[in-house]
This record gives structure tokens, C-alpha cells and sequence, in this order.
């Protein structure tokens, strides 16, 4: 069996990465740390600071018996540094999401709540579309004030501000692709996509499928089988 070890910054995503991967003969270990999040506004909070304190929990996550790491923080993945020397896969949760949208190839709209991302993932983007050979156009959106209030525990509140978020930008403009940049962003994004009847991108679109591939993981059934 696989063990996958994944590393949030948000209780609330443990659920989505465990649903993601329920058909698949894993074993999953979750860390959490929203230290990072809390303290991002003070004034010795550093690019340093966050590289070390990254590095280090990837260092502690390393030594428990995994197989692979998946980071499903985009604040972490926008700052983890380039080298990691633990030699197993460590995989970032945007990956399967800009592997999607360099596959579809068309202008489109990534749309963010947690304004500390934005920068880095939109240089993790342009890295990752380059290294594919790809030219594509990207325009972030950021919906401002909603982070927030997933940080304060007010997760349904999130989910149903960022959906009137998502639902209001396509009723503006039906024509455009948009894909959501967060995994928190999940839930908002399969309502606003339901509601409207159109496609909007998410993290676990492809995940599943992604990990697959990269860790040649089995189905459950499959598993079973074999015994």
C-alpha cells in the first residue's frame, strides 16, 4: 500500500484529499500547520522564515515512513524551496490543475481568495507552462475579503461567498473559462458550476487521475482482487 504523507495548511482540506483518493488503496497521513497564515502579517515575517519552516516540516514529514508527499497549500507550494533531497515524489497541489489548463489551451480567468498566493502561483504557472512548451493566457482574480473568513472557522460562510462570487463573474462573462486556484475554493466551485450549468476548474477535477499515474496507484477493488 501506498502512503501518501499530506501536508496542509487547513483542516478543511483533509476531507476533499481523503474523498479524492477513497477508490484508491492508500493510506493517507495528514499534517497540519496554519501557523504560517496566522503570522504572514508581521513585520519580521520573512521569504527566509517561510522557506525554513517549510523545509523543516517536509523534513519531519519525510522521516515518517512515506512513500510520497502531496502539498495541498498553495501558500506552501508558492514558497517551498527548489531544492527538496528526500527522494520520493512531492508533489504540489496545483500540478493536475495546470496540467489541466495547459491541455485545454484558451484564455481563462484563475481566481483566487487568499491574496498571499496569487504572485507565486502565477510564477509556478508561466514555470510549469513553459517547461510543457506552452503559451497560455492566464488573468488572475482575486475575490477580496473571503479568505478570511475561512481562517476564522466560518467555513460555510466562505463557501457561500466565494460561490456568489464564482456565479456573479460567469453571469458577467458566460464565454470565459474559469478555473478556481485554491483547494478550499472546491466546494464553492462544483455549486457556482452546478447552478450555472458551466464548467468551472478545480483541484480535484484531475487529482485523482493525476496521482494515479505519478504514484501507479491501485483501485481498492483491485487490490482486493489480487489476494
Amino acid at each position: 500500500m501506498i502512503r501518501i504523507g499530506c501536508f496542509h495548511a487547513h483542516y478543511s482540506n483533509i476531507e476533499y484529499i481523503d474523498k479524492a483518493l477513497s477508490s484508491f488503496n492508500v493510506e493517507l497521513v495528514h499534517f497540519v500547520d496554519p501557523g504560517l497564515d496566522r503570522i504572514k502579517q508581521d513585520a519580521d515575517f520573512s521569504e527566509e522564515l517561510i522557506q525554513d519552516k517549510i523545509k523543516a516540516a517536509l523534513d519531519w514529514i519525510s522521516r515518517c515512513h512515506v512513500d510520497a508527499i502531496l502539498i495541498t497549500c498553495t501558500f506552501f507550494t508558492s514558497n517551498l524551496p527548489e531544492s527538496l533531497p528526500y527522494g520520493i515524489p512531492v508533489i504540489k497541489i496545483d500540478d493536475p490543475l495546470f496540467h489541466k489548463m495547459c491541455q485545454l489551451d484558451r484564455p481563462t480567468t484563475l481566481v483566487f481568495t487568499n491574496p498571499d498566493t496569487v504572485e507565486g502561483t502565477m510564477r509556478q504557472l508561466t514555470a510549469y507552462a513553459d517547461k510543457a512548451g506552452k503559451e497560455i493566457s492566464v488573468n488572475p482574480v482575486l475575490l477580496e475579503n473571503t479568505f478570511p473568513l475561512l481562517m476564522q472557522g466560518k467555513k460555510n460562510d466562505y463557501i457561500d461567498t466565494v460561490a456568489r462570487g464564482l456565479t456573479h463573474m460567469l453571469e458577467e462573462n458566460p464565454r470565459q473559462l474559469v478555473f478556481t486556484a485554491q483547494l478550499s475554493m472546491v466546494p464553492a466551485a462544483q455549486r457556482a458550476s452546478k447552478d450555472q450549468d458551466f464548467f468551472i476548474g478545480n483541484h480535484l477535477d484531475s487529482l485523482s487521475s493525476y496521482l494515479k499515474e505519478v504514484l501507479n496507484l491501485t483501485p481498492v477493488n483491485a487490490s482486493r482482487n489480487t489476494r
